[in-house]
């Protein structure tokens, strides 16, 4: 029995006993306790509930890629022609970098349990199975790298207005790859290119986003963070029809950036920018230094003013000053 075979059962989110999971499952009291063990430790909340035996916090919906194929548009269905679902993975975007040659140009994979998402310049991204999403898109472009400067804005973009129009409140944006609500993050973006330099070329964009983060996930992200459950004031929706609407926003949004660059985005990206006129500590390598956020430039790079002048940042950790 693996863990996923538990879950299927303690989904519903009732409280079942040891003893009547054991029979349903075919295995030992012992093995059933090893797998709620198993999930704990992977950051599910499972309750004992005192004795009458165990549960999870809350109905737990499984992702199923014939749901998100039928929920999406008519109109972008066929941009996906790819869409799929595995149990676990170290993690999506390992996945489809791997075997990206052999893959169909649009490809969606999402994971219900990732043992070692990655997030920028090496971090993990912590995500407990069920309670977010976590998933990568291959994309394939006729331009090479340079063409695709400000891609992980654009699809902070389409993440953020999507997350907005499904009653999401006080999204925004912070450069590079963060989606935030309530200056905490709520989301993070990572982009990867493969292919010829000067093209064609591949991106794959790995996108996890919380639903409904747990209290010891907080505690252990390092960092301030929020979930769409905040956002959404608990009213977060299914995530088969969340994925869906992810996947159709994100779609034309790649389509776009493929005709028209970042310079399609500038202005929606600037109605989200979290960091807009604020003062910020930008950290390139050894430097350290505080600056005032003007914007980012027509290539998606940020923009701060030091001094009398103005600096332009492609690649550095920029944080807000409390």
């Amino acid at each position: 029995m693996d863990a996923r075979a538990l879950l299927d059962t303690l989904a519903d989110g009732h409280t079942h006993s040891g003893a009547a999971l054991a029979r349903r499952l075919g295995v030992s009291r012992a093995a059933v306790w090893k797998q709620i063990e198993t999930l704990r430790a992977a950051g599910l909340p499972v309750l004992a509930e005192g004795g009458r035996g165990y549960r999870v916090e809350r109905p737990l919906q499984m992702l199923d890629a014939g749901a998100i194929g039928a929920a999406l548009p008519r109109a972008v269905r066929a941009l996906w022609p790819c869409i799929e679902v595995r149990w676990q993975l170290d993690s999506t975007s390992s996945e489809l970098l791997r075997a990206a040659e052999d893959l169909p140009g649009a490809t969606a994979l999402f994971a219900e349990w990732q043992t070692a998402g990655r997030g920028r310049r090496g971090r993990g991204w912590l995500a407990p199975p069920l309670l977010g999403l976590t998933f990568s898109l291959l994309w394939r472009f006729e331009h090479g790298y340079a063409a695709l400067a400000g891609l992980s804005l654009a699809i902070g973009v389409a993440v953020a207005e999507t997350l907005r129009a499904l009653g999401a409140r006080d999204i925004a944006l912070k450069w590079p790859n963060d989606v935030q609500h309530g200056g905490r993050k709520l989301a993070g973006i990572l982009v990867e290119l493969g292919g010829e330099f000067l093209g064609p070329c591949h991106a794959v964009i790995g996108i996890g986003l919380n639903l409904h983060l747990p209290r010891s996930m907080r505690e252990a992200a390092g960092q301030p963070v929020a979930d769409l459950a905040e956002a959404c004031g608990d009213a977060v929706p299914a995530r088969n029809a969340l994925a869906a609407a992810l996947l159709a926003a994100l779609g034309e949004a790649l389509e776009q950036f493929a005709h028209g660059g970042f310079a399609a985005f500038a202005e929606r990206y600037a109605a989200l920018d979290a960091l807009a006129g604020r003062e910020v500590t930008v950290e390139a390598g050894e430097r350290r230094y505080r600056a005032r956020a003007a914007g980012v430039d027509a290539r998606g790079a940020l923009r701060v003013r030091r001094g009398d002048g103005v600096v332009v940042l492609d690649s550095a950790d920029v944080s807000v000053r409390a």
